[in-house]
């Protein structure tokens, strides 16, 4: 039995809190909200983020961040990316050492550009660190759907740690050494999937879908490459998995942005009726300035940006999009 702590209790942090329960682990989930305390440990419910799901009994909520992580063996940090530098700058002092630290969320620092990995280097510098990313609704986890995604950390026994972890007869778990190609192209796939929602709530059809979600994997590639990722990761589970189901599936968040959005849905309406994040909307920023500042092309994440923040119109950003100047499909 290991003993871990999963930090944010969102529908995805409350489904790998489950999973590892399930397996017979010690886990305690730390919980921002008090209510979500409360029912998850009095109710066996996350009514606010993953409602009519029953949890498990070995799973202790809590509302200290410092009681969560103390004497654990494994960390799994799981707040939305604006929230992460906050929640982990509580541990210092709590944290044991030589804890494992998997990273679950798929963002980008807004402020800093700065990707998880980057985030918890700075505030709790010589973890070891992975991140956790792939195709995994969390409603299809908790169905016990086989699903397939990647532990990656810089080193091999730190991935094959994390691999450890999590791995189930149902939750299949590869490792990798390229954490900032992992770490990117989770984020920036959410960004594509905004994209691909406001395409179907034009009611445009397969073939702008096809061109966005091939195109969207070229941008996320070259930015990557220009950062130091392997080019394979993009094809794998992290980059081509991810991307084709939150740009397809109907349980994506980043997707029913998009289509609100094309329908007439202003953010600021769409942010106020939703509770969970869709990261999509502020990775969409990072993403561009990220573009901007390693000279690389970003043009459907720079449009999604402006449909968002500058009130472009849905159909000119597509027209602008098709109206660029002709290139060579491969980059040089």
């Amino acid at each position: 039995m290991t003993r871990i702590a999963v930090l944010g209790a969102g529908s995805w942090g409350t489904t790998l809190a489950n999973l590892l329960a399930h397996k017979g682990d010690d886990v305690r989930l730390w919980a921002y909200e008090p209510e979500v305390v409360e029912a998850v440990n009095y109710t066996r419910e996350n009514p606010l983020f993953l409602p009519g799901v029953p949890l498990s009994a070995r799973i202790r909520a809590l509302s200290d961040v410092g009681e969560a992580v103390s004497d654990v063996e494994v960390v799994v940090s799981a707040p939305p990316s604006h929230a992460v530098r906050g929640v982990i700058g509580h541990l210092e002092g709590s944290l044991p050492g030589g804890a494992l630290v998997v990273s679950v969320t798929k963002g980008i620092e807004i402020d800093t550009l700065a990707l998880m990995s980057q985030v918890f280097e700075e505030v709790l510098p010589k973890l070891r660190f992975a991140a956790l990313s792939g195709p995994s609704f969390a409603a299809e986890v908790c169905e016990g759907q086989p699903t397939a995604v990647v532990a990656a950390a810089r080193d091999e026994g730190t991935a094959r740690a994390a691999q450890q972890v999590f791995a189930t007869p149902l939750f299949r778990v590869y490792s990798n050494l390229d954490v900032v190609g992992v770490e990117l192209a989770g984020a920036l796939k959410n960004v594509i999937a905004v994209a691909a929602g406001i395409a179907e709530g034009l009611g445009l059809g397969h073939n702008p879908r096809a061109a966005l979600i091939t195109r969207g994997l070229a941008e996320i590639t070259r930015l990557g490459v220009a950062m130091g990722a392997d080019p394979l990761t993009f094809a794998g589970l992290a980059g081509m998995g991810d991307l084709v189901l939150t740009t397809t599936g109907s349980l994506s968040r980043n997707r029913a942005l998009g289509v609100a959005l094309a329908q007439g849905q202003s953010f600021e309406e769409y942010r106020a009726a939703h509770r969970s994040v869709a990261e999509g909307a502020n990775t969409s920023v990072a993403g561009a300035a990220l573009g901007r500042r390693m000279g690389i092309e970003l043009p459907i994440i720079e449009q999604v940006c402006g449909v968002l923040f500058r009130g472009r119109p849905p159909r000119e950003a597509i027209a602008e999009l098709m109206g660029r100047e002709l290139k060579s499909e491969q980059w040089r």
